[in-house]
C-alpha cells in the first residue's frame, strides 16, 4: 500500500494487541521508542531525582529541538516545546495580541478549533479588536480568493486550522500563506492533525507561527506539544507570560531569550519531552510521504465503504481528504454508535460542536462519529469496522 512493513509497524505498536484503534485524531498509540524513552527517564529520575536525570539527559532534552525543527523544516531556535497543542497556539496568539488596538481585525477560517475561538474572543472582548470570518469556498476549504478581498492595513492576524478535528478536510495553507506573507500579516497556523499525518514545510506553507500536538498523528505522549515561530518574528513578539527561563534577569531588568525557547518556562516534563523526540524519529524514519500514502489509503476505503451502506453519510468535504473520516447513520445517536463500535472492539471518537463551533453552525451539524486510522491499521481492521457499521445499519445490532 505504501512500502511501510505492517508486520514490523504492528509489533511496533503494543495496543494494536486490545483491539482496532481508529481514534488517531483524538489520541494515537504510542510506538514502543516513544515508551520505552519515557520509561526509561522516569527510572532515571527514580534513581538520581528529576535534576539529576535532566543532567544526565541534557543532550538528547537538547536533541528534542533538533528532531521537531527537522520534521516541519524549520532550525531548532526557532521551536519552543509545550503542554499541549492549545498552549503553543495561546503563546504565540497572547504575544500578539498585546498589540491589538481597537477596531484591528482578526481573520479566521470557519473551521477553527473552539479552544482558539474562545482566545480570540476573550481578547477581542479585552481589547476592542474584531474577530471576522473568511468565507468558505463551495467545497468547504477557506476562500482564498474571499480572504484576497478582505485583506487591508487593518488585519492583524490570520488564524487557521490546516486540517479541522471536526473531518478530513484540508485548507490550501499555502495559497493563504502566500497572501499574508504578501501583505506582512502574521499567519497562525493550527496544524494539530496535519503533523505526523502529512509532510510539513514551514517554508512552503508560508506560516509565520505554528502549533502542534504529540499524542495525534505524531503519536507522542499526552502532555506534549510545539510552537514553531519563524525567526523574523522572535524579536517582535514578547511571551504575556515570563519566568528566568525565557527571560533571565539583568541588573534591574530582564532580557528576552533571543530563541523561541522565550515562551517557555523552567518546569517541565522531561520524561514526556523525550517521549515526543522519540515519536517525532519514530515518523521521519518511517517517512511522512509513506505515512501520508497509508493513512490516505485506508482512510479512503473507509469512506468508500461507508459510502455504500443504507442511512450512512460522509461529512468530509474538500477535494483531498485527510485520515479523518467522519459519518452518521440515519436513526442512530452518534454517541451510542461510538459505544456500540467500542463494544465490538473498536476505539472511534466523537466530534462535537466544540471541535469547530463555526462550521458545525454552518453547516447543520449534529454530533459524529471520527474514524481516523494510522499506518499500524490493517486492510482487515477496516473491513471490521464497515462490517459493524454495516450490521448497525442493517438492525443486527443496536447502538
Amino acid at each position: 500500500m505504501s512500502g511501510l512493513d505492517l508486520a514490523r509497524l504492528r509489533a511496533d505498536t503494543p495496543g494494536t494487541a486490545h483491539g482496532i484503534h481508529l481514534n488517531n485524531a483524538g489520541a494515537s498509540l504510542m510506538p514502543r521508542p516513544v515508551i520505552e524513552a519515557v520509561k526509561a527517564h522516569l527510572d532515571l529520575e527514580a534513581a538520581w531525582s528529576g535534576h539529576g536525570a535532566a543532567e544526565r539527559e541534557a543532550e538528547r532534552l537538547a536533541g528534542v529541538y533538533a528532531s521537531v525543527a527537522r520534521l516541519i523544516g524549520a532550525a531548532p531556535d526557532e521551536i519552543a516545546l509545550a503542554e499541549s497543542a492549545t498552549r503553543a497556539w495561546q503563546m504565540a496568539f497572547y504575544a500578539l495580541a498585546r498589540g491589538f488596538r481597537p477596531g484591528d481585525r482578526l481573520l479566521v477560517g470557519r473551521q477553527e478549533y473552539g479552544a482558539n475561538l474562545i482566545a480570540l474572543r476573550q481578547v477581542a472582548a479585552a481589547t476592542g479588536a474584531v474577530v471576522e470570518v473568511i468565507p468558505a469556498a463551495p467545497d468547504g476549504r477557506i476562500d482564498v480568493v474571499a480572504l484576497a478581498r478582505m485583506l487591508d492595513t487593518r488585519v492583524r492576524l490570520i488564524a487557521a486550522a490546516a486540517i479541522p478535528s471536526n473531518g478530513g478536510l484540508v485548507n490550501p495553507v499555502a495559497e493563504i500563506g502566500a497572501l499574508a506573507r504578501a501583505h506582512g500579516i502574521p499567519f497562525l497556523l493550527d496544524a494539530c492533525q496535519m503533523v505526523g499525518q502529512r509532510p510539513v514545510d514551514v517554508a512552503a506553507l508560508g506560516c509565520d507561527m505554528l502549533a502542534a500536538t504529540g499524542r495525534k498523528f505524531l503519536r507522542g505522549p499526552r502532555g506534549t506539544g510545539f510552537l514553531y515561530v519563524r525567526r523574523a518574528w522572535l524579536d517582535r513578539l514578547e511571551p504575556l507570560m515570563l519566568d528566568h527561563f525565557g527571560a533571565p534577569l539583568d541588573g534591574d531588568g530582564y532580557r528576552l531569550r533571543d530563541d523561541a525557547r522565550r515562551f517557555e518556562t523552567y518546569e517541565y516534563d522531561h520524561a514526556a519531552r523525550l517521549g515526543l523526540g522519540a515519536a517525532v524519529e519514530y515518523a521521519l524514519d518511517l517517512g511522512l510521504d509513506r505515512i501520508a500514502a497509508r493513512v490516505g489509503a485506508l482512510a479512503t476505503a473507509l469512506r468508500q465503504g461507508i459510502a455504500a451502506l443504507p442511512g450512512a453519510t460522509v461529512h468530509d468535504l474538500g477535494p483531498d481528504p485527510a485520515g479523518l473520516v467522519t459519518v452518521t447513520l440515519a436513526g442512530h445517536d452518534s454517541a451510542a454508535l461510538r459505544a456500540a463500535l467500542a463494544q465490538a472492539g473498536i476505539a472511534a471518537g466523537l466530534s462535537l460542536r466544540a471541535a469547530a463551533p463555526l462550521d458545525a453552525d454552518a453547516r447543520g451539524l449534529p454530533p459524529l462519529v471520527r474514524l481516523s486510522p494510522h499506518v499500524f491499521n490493517s486492510a482487515d481492521e477496516i473491513g471490521r469496522a464497515l462490517e459493524i457499521l454495516a450490521r448497525l445499519a442493517q438492525g443486527k445490532i443496536q447502538s
